[in-house]
């Protein structure tokens, strides 16, 4: 197993992510807890030690699995982590009773590692909202030792990543969504500069998309294994995220053995991709976006050598525009549209073309402003 320093701590390069746990028929709240503890086991004993639950997980019930098997285990052989709830404002007034509950599901007297889940464009006013007090009481939990290390996971935009880490310094860690699609698709790589900008170590969410980067297509599979006969999309995926500086953990939600066994022997000796080999990578990305999205390279001509009299953020409309085309639909558009006055959706364009004037690429912006309102009501106005 590759292991990975954080604070003085031996951390497993690869983590289990517990939302995903194998299940007994199709209710995701009834987790087969015998095949989970044998996962957790072998995990165990083949070196995996960092191991990630939340409160929302399968219906509440992952905290609860989780916490049973792992009581079978020294305290001092694993990490635990899990978060709190942030996606509903009921839950900010009652943040005590959430962590006290927590604890007691997953029968700890602390959290190795705790975060604020899931901070994004509709939340992140809560978090900092000094009146509800979430983050103040969290860090005194950490002064109590309740929890060891506190940081947050992110799934806004580059913005609400900015606005936290100002608020927070205290922060020690921010999990994101990245691998080898989204390293482009949303603008992963901005995320990574941002935080190793702030050394800030990088957990690591989503690194094979949710089983998606998995089955990517012959035509994209030939040319991996042109470099690597024998590795697996999902070794490639792993490596690709290994590989970026400042990542520290990665979570992996493993669903069966067979996915647990793959995962840990990918992590068993460190192969670290080529420049060529992550240039090949990210060329399968743009071949991929190019089937249903636009070529925007953020170059930003069109806010810096145009003023737009709407004062649109174009460049980050259009990348939320990508992002909804390709995944037909997704949670980032409504959260970030949503958090927007109505004057800086791409509803108040008035089709002046100043920007689509100066664009390199040649882009119909007012067109895609036009299209992304049509879109946008068709996916989530229903």
């Amino acid at each position: 197993m590759i292991y990975k320093d954080f604070k003085g701590i031996k951390l497993s390069a690869l983590g289990l992510g517990c939302m995903r746990l194998p299940i007994i028929g199709e209710d995701t709240g009834n987790i087969d807890k015998e095949k989970t503890a044998e996962m957790i086991d072998y995990a165990m004993k083949n070196g995996i030690n960092y191991y990630d639950t939340a409160w929302p997980y399968h219906n509440q019930q992952s905290e609860l699995v989780v916490g049973e098997i792992l009581k079978n285990y020294p305290r001092d052989s694993f990490c635990l982590s899990s978060k709190f709830p942030g996606f509903n404002e009921e839950n900010f007034k009652k943040a005590p009773e959430i962590f006290e509950r927590q604890l007691e599901k997953c029968q700890v007297e602390y959290f190795d590692f705790y975060l604020l889940h899931n901070v994004n464009e509709g939340n992140v006013d809560w978090f900092l909202n000094k009146d509800f007090g979430v983050v103040e009481y969290l860090l005194e939990q950490k002064k109590a030792g309740r929890i060891r290390h506190l940081g947050f996971s992110c799934h806004g935009q580059l913005g609400v990543l900015e606005r936290t880490l100002d608020a927070y310094p205290e922060l020690e860690f921010c999990q994101i969504q990245l691998n080898w699609l989204d390293w482009k698709l949303q603008r992963a790589n901005e995320k990574v500069e941002l935080l190793n900008s702030r050394n800030v170590p990088v957990w690591v969410m989503e690194p094979v998309r949710g089983g998606k980067l998995v089955d990517i297509g012959e035509e994209y599979e030939k040319q991996l294994k042109a470099f690597r006969p024998d590795e697996s999309n999902p070794a490639w995926a792993l490596r690709f995220v290994n590989g970026i500086p400042g990542v520290t953990m990665i979570l992996s939600g493993m669903s069966n053995m067979d996915q647990l066994k793959e995962n840990i022997k990918t992590f068993s000796e460190d192969k670290p991709l080529s420049e060529e080999e992550r240039a090949a990578l990210l060329s399968i990305t743009d071949e991929m976006m190019k089937k249903n999205t636009l070529p925007c390279t953020a170059c930003r001509y069109c806010v810096e050598e145009n003023e737009c009299p709407m004062g649109l953020d174009i460049p980050r409309i259009m990348a939320i525009y990508n992002e909804m085309m390709y995944n037909n639909g997704g949670t980032s558009a409504p959260r970030y549209i949503g958090s927007l006055p109505d004057d800086k959706k791409p509803s108040a364009c008035i089709g002046c073309g100043g920007c689509a004037s100066v664009c390199p690429q040649g882009l119909d912006i007012p067109g895609m402003m036009q299209d992304f309102t049509v879109k946008y009501a068709g996916f989530y106005d229903k």
